[in-house]
């Protein structure tokens, strides 16, 4: 979830002074249609599929390991927060031996 904030912010770095200078080559009326799809595709779009590609990605950890059940579970992260360790489905960070249920 992280990179795809950060990433997120790096592109906005990058499309902000971009949409600035263009600002002076184009008329206003348009310059405000290309910064509205600029903003879209550049930065809504991609954080919006990263978002998605995610949420498939951790599906089957939250729903098929133990780590899902725990209380030091971090949902939105898929986090371990006891030892800051991201869980796998061949992985878990305490081996079970930590786990206490929510």
């Amino acid at each position: 979830m992280g990179d795809i904030i950060f990433w997120t912010l790096i592109r906005t770095a990058i499309t902000i002074p971009v949409i600035w200078v263009l600002k002076s080559y184009v008329d206003e009326q348009l310059w405000w249609l290309i910064s509205i799809a600029v903003i879209y595709l550049v930065l809504i779009h991609p954080a919006v599929v990263g978002y998605k590609k995610f949420e498939e990605k951790s599906k089957s950890i939250l729903d098929s390991t133990l780590c899902a059940t725990c209380k030091h579970f971090d949902r939105s992260a898929v986090l371990c927060m006891k030892y800051d360790k991201h869980p796998t489905e061949d992985y878990i960070p305490c081996d079970g031996v930590d786990w206490e249920p929510k």
